[in-house]
């Protein structure tokens, strides 16, 4: 029984009669946090293996970052971009530099950039490439999640997401994930660009077969179409490198980036790529009141000099491999299967033990935040800040959780 003297529950109660229920939460109330803990309304302590959808790469309240963002209130939060502040050239010239292209387009939201991605594939397609009019398509994949827009949700394949926000949106071909031969054969004339997510996040860090992100870059080499990689939550560090593709020495088209952009303190996305992609907007075709406003862009200048540094990929990787090793001691041990990318591991529980709510609520228990995704499988994506004892501690809490 709960102690009715602890602040939880009516916080969850309130949580629940005051908001739309597009989420399902655990019942947590958190009021602080710092690196890799949160500490709920009641004091009591968890470590965090979420680091919100990869939004909190850097852990909570990174110093250098709030440092960057107290400074920035003092100063200037707001210009739109009618006017040029005096932190965006630097912002965007680094971010730049970093994905090693030649122009930078900030936006707020994932959602945001890859509804830019689409839009500027299809100008490019028009313009450079010479599709028709209203002919252009892009190729996804099955299992995709790149945002819940009415024109993302149009291509998605999972119905909770999708079903009944319909008329959907056309143009766009699935086909499986991880199948080259399928993908090559939905290009055709029309085709303007293949949008994919290097690793599967939501699907529960789906990794693809060794090649095949070599093989959508030759393809759409040899076939004239822009290569779009969703790096909004496998990008900057997540997996062990600064991107994703970089474990294939691939480099995409274009780059749609967000999440740990802003540092876990404010909303940035980007969309990264060279002058003759990016060259085909012209003023008034695409914009956003908020993107790259002054605070966002000094946040995500220290986070992009954070990276530029190598230490936290470097990170990622070394102890990604200390939680690979903890994962696959626990398969055939309540785990079926675990698929791990640097510091981003899926697993799945088998389902006759437990659904993955019910193992995120046992985790919660015992002091370990994560969250279930698709069934019996949950995702850990913790803060690179982390360290070989929290990693330990998690490990010691699911096994515990699995064994009982």
């Amino acid at each position: 029984m709960v102690d009715d003297k602890l602040r939880t529950p009516g916080a969850v109660r309130d949580a629940e009669r005051w908001t739309a229920h597009n989420y399902h939460p655990l019942p947590v109330v958190i009021s602080s946090a710092e690196g890799a803990w949160l500490t709920d309304v009641d004091g009591r302590r968890y470590l965090d293996f979420l680091a919100g959808y990869s939004a909190l790469n850097f852990g909570h309240r990174h110093p250098q970052l709030i440092a960057a963002a107290h400074a920035q209130l003092d100063r200037l939060t707001l210009t739109s971009r009618a006017f040029i502040h005096d932190q965006f050239a630097d912002f965007c010239r680094e971010l730049a530099e970093l994905c090693g292209k030649d122009l930078v387009l900030p936006m707020n939201t994932g959602a945001e950039a890859v509804e830019t991605g689409i839009k500027v594939a299809r100008k490019w397609g028009y313009q450079v490439k010479g599709v028709p009019a209203g002919q252009a398509n892009i190729v996804v994949a099955e299992g995709n999640f790149h945002g819940r827009t009415t024109t993302i949700v149009s291509f998605s394949t999972d119905e909770d997401a999708r079903a009944d926000f319909g008329p959907y949106t056309p143009g766009f071909t699935v086909v499986p994930y991880g199948d080259l031969a399928a993908l090559t054969a939905a290009i055709d004339e029309n085709t303007v660009a293949v949008l994919l997510e290097p690793i599967q996040g939501e699907q529960g860090v789906v990794v693809p077969p060794e090649g095949y992100l070599p093989g959508v870059r030759q393809v759409c080499t040899e076939r004239d179409v822009l290569f779009i990689a969703d790096e909004i939550q496998s990008g900057l560090g997540r997996t062990g490198a600064t991107f994703a593709c970089d474990h294939e020495g691939v480099v995409p088209d274009m780059y749609l980036l967000g999440k740990a952009l802003g540092g876990g303190i404010v909303p940035v996305s980007a969309v990264a790529a060279n002058a003759d992609v990016l060259g085909v907007l012209k003023p008034g075709q695409h914009g956003s009141t908020f993107g790259g406003n002054p605070l966002a862009c000094a946040v995500a200048t220290e986070v992009v000099r954070l990276l530029a540094t190598g230490e936290f990929q470097r990170r990622s990787a070394e102890l990604g491999e200390r939680l690979r090793a903890g994962l696959e001691g626990l398969v055939g041990k309540g785990l079926v299967e675990v698929r791990v990318r640097g510091l981003w591991a899926g697993l799945d529980i088998d389902p006759a033990l437990m659904s993955g709510r019910e193992a995120c609520e046992r985790l919660a228990a015992r002091g370990v935040l994560a969250k279930d995704t698709h069934g019996s499988t949950i995702r850990l994506a913790p803060p690179l800040v982390i360290t070989e004892e929290e990693i330990d501690l998690a490990m010691t809490q699911l096994a515990e959780v699995l064994a009982a």
